[in-house]
């Protein structure tokens, strides 16, 4: 019987690099971000990013609206951290009007900003678990992120459009039982956290896919414009609440979280960090609110009460104005940046004197980080890939604005 000698032919030599799109339909990149891939089999050669599938124009339509007008179109910036983005847009508009709001409505802000921070790292902690392959550490967050939206919805009557913000205050003080809510919320964080811990911190799966990935030195990181927990897990110790402080956050005792290695699993530590160090805030937060008005007392900024509007015609007449002709802000200009959920989130504003502003810009930590993600990628794997976009926690409302 002769023997059948099978032969296979030799590879190409000089074949061609693939071109692969991820996304926007792609489960992984949250269907509105398009990842143009470069590969040599599944090594990553190049990425290059694709935004503009959620471009909503509101910078060009904060130009046409009045400067309390545009506090609707911040919470859709960042849904996944809206007070945040309500806050830091009125902030702005006050640093340039010169008006310093009541230390009420000061810690009323800190407590919606760190209550924020949570809501949206617990997003990126549920839907980075997804990406890695563990379901149950997904629905632990989600499961309190629910009662953050339980809060959000108690106090602005809306779960992710919260609006809640006003130039010279808030649009209403809390109500009865809601500071009882979130101590609640606070005392059994803690032991989801240590549950989720459990399931990654030391699993081998999640070790072996985020360990030694997009590594990027604390030089190159600060070089490439990264901010918030990305450049504190590549060693930078950068806090804007410790560096340059607003709303006596230098009177709060937390620590910043801070990594070594600058890789995936390091950016899951700092975050995982940041949620227990929130709550230490939250906590101090409560513990110091004082009583007084929400709103400042100053008829150029804050309508007078229903009551006054009712019963005395001045009050329905200043009422009015206030309410057809807008605020009026000094002409100048302004910049104001506080430590965003995901890096230094900004605001500039521009005023000619009038009731809209001239120019209204924002400064996106998410957008400057996902630039870096062609340098964190190349060599990698596609399934690294995934798990480098996940570690930046991007969201691209903001990216798309």
């Amino acid at each position: 019987m002769t023997e059948r000698i099978l032969e296979f032919p030799e590879p190409a030599l000089g074949s061609e690099p693939m071109l692969l799109n991820l996304g926007p339909q792609h489960p992984a990149t949250h269907g509105v971000l398009r990842l143009i891939c470069e590969l040599d089999g599944e090594t990553v050669l190049k990425v290059t990013p694709d935004i503009g599938f959620l471009h909503s124009s509101f910078e060009k339509l904060g130009e046409y609206r009045t400067w309390n007008q545009i506090v609707p179109l911040t919470d859709r910036i960042d849904y996944l951290a809206p007070l945040m983005y309500n806050c830091v847009y009125v902030m702005a508009v006050e640093k340039l009007m010169g008006l310093e709001v009541t230390e009420r409505c000061k810690v009323v802000r800190v407590l919606c900003m760190e209550m924020d921070r949570i809501f949206s790292h617990l997003l990126w902690l549920g839907t980075t678990a997804i990406d890695v392959g563990a379901f149950t550490p997904f629905l632990y967050a989600f499961q309190e992120r629910e009662r953050i939206y339980d809060l959000h919805e108690s106090y602005t009557g809306a779960r992710i459009t919260t609006s809640a913000t006003r130039i010279g205050g808030m649009m209403a003080d809390f109500p009865d039982g809601w500071t009882d809510s979130l101590r609640d919320f606070m005392k059994t964080l803690p032991k989801t956290l240590d549950e989720i811990e459990s399931l990654l911190t030391t699993n081998a799966i999640h070790l072996g896919r985020t360990l030694d990935i997009g590594v990027i030195s604390g030089e190159d990181a600060l070089n490439c414009g990264f901010t918030g927990p990305n450049l504190r897990a590549s060693g930078v110790d950068y806090d804007l609440r410790k560096d340059n402080p607003y709303y006596d956050y230098e009177t709060y005792d937390f620590d910043v979280p801070i990594g070594e290695n600058g890789d995936c699993y390091d950016r899951y530590l700092v975050r995982m960090e940041e949620m227990r160090q929130s709550l230490r805030i939250l906590e101090q937060a409560l513990d110091r609110l004082p009583d007084g008005p929400i709103n400042v007392a100053d008829p150029r900024v804050s309508l007078p009460s229903k009551t006054d509007c009712m019963n005395d015609m001045e009050s329905m007449i200043h009422h009015f104005k206030l309410i057809t002709e807008g605020i009026m802000v000094p002409a100048g200009d302004c910049y104001f940046a506080i430590e965003g959920s995901k890096g230094e989130l900004g605001m500039y504003v521009v005023s000619d004197g009038g009731d809209k502003p001239v120019r209204w810009r924002i400064r996106p930590p998410s957008f400057v980080n996902l630039s870096v993600i062609a340098k964190l990628a190349e060599g990698h794997l596609v399934s690294d890939l995934i798990m480098i976009n996940a570690s930046l926690d991007i969201v691209l409302g903001e990216i798309d604005r």
